[in-house]
């Protein structure tokens, strides 16, 4: 912990507040850990916000689960007000309008960390099954009213998709076909991330180059779609130096 990082904990600490003590963004290098987790229980280092999330095993190793198998649409996380509310303070009923608009796609955010502006986030994903989709992505840019932006890959699909969400509404930033990511297999998805430039990989491979209006500011976390059954592993955040 940095010095910077003490003292806001000590003045918070003060005034009562120590569960807030959050860092403004990931200042080291992290990777989430499911191995101390219990299996059928809700993950510890992430809040699912809409669909069902939960730790798994495969492999006798602990992994992180969406499971879209009793998808509803509509269907929020259990207790997402007192979540939204722990993410986003006083501001969490803008928050929650926009959550109801998206529940079509699950997604779940990173506890501990506010505000990611560069560096890489990666992870691994396994599609199970899915007849709508199978989908896996990063969820990025994050904001108290809701919106955000996510990379995610595709099993069915084979392509590799920058979504933006903003006011309720999705629409594709880039669209990258030719992408291939078999279901039943583990494959690795990166994006990289420099003030207001975006790239995408699949499995080692940059598919995907995008410039965005406005630089990248917000929580961060995992992201899916519908019936999805997804499996993920290895969430690492690498902040730029």
């Amino acid at each position: 912990m940095t010095i910077t990082q003490n003292i806001r904990a000590i003045a918070v600490s003060v005034l009562g507040l120590t569960s807030l003590v959050i860092p403004t963004w990931a200042e080291q290098p992290m990777k989430l850990e499911f191995s101390d987790e219990t299996v059928g229980a809700d993950p510890k280092s992430l809040v699912p916000v809409v669909g069902i999330w939960r730790i798994e095993s495969e492999g006798g190793k602990n992994v992180l689960a969406v499971d879209g198998r009793q998808w509803k649409e509509g269907q929020s996380s259990a207790g997402l007000a007192e979540k939204a509310r722990a993410l986003y303070g006083e501001r969490y009923a803008e928050f929650l309008d926009r959550v109801k608009a998206f529940a079509y796609f699950p997604y779940a955010v990173v506890k501990d960390v506010q505000d990611f502006r560069s560096g890489e986030i990666t992870v691994r994903f396994e599609g199970l099954s899915g007849r709508i989709d199978q989908g896996a992505g990063i969820l990025f840019n994050l904001k108290p009213n809701g919106d955000y932006l996510a990379l995610r890959a595709n099993c069915l699909e084979n392509n590799l998709v920058l979504w933006k969400f903003e006011k309720g509404k999705r629409s594709s930033v880039s669209w990258v076909r030719n992408a291939p990511a078999a279901s039943k297999q583990w494959h690795d998805l990166k994006l990289r991330i420099a003030g207001n430039k975006v790239e995408g990989y699949l499995d080692g491979k940059r598919y995907l180059e995008q410039t965005l209006p406005q630089p990248i500011s917000g929580r961060i976390g995992l992201w899916s779609k519908a019936d999805s059954y997804m499996h993920f592993a290895d969430y690492r955040v690498t902040p730029a130096d």
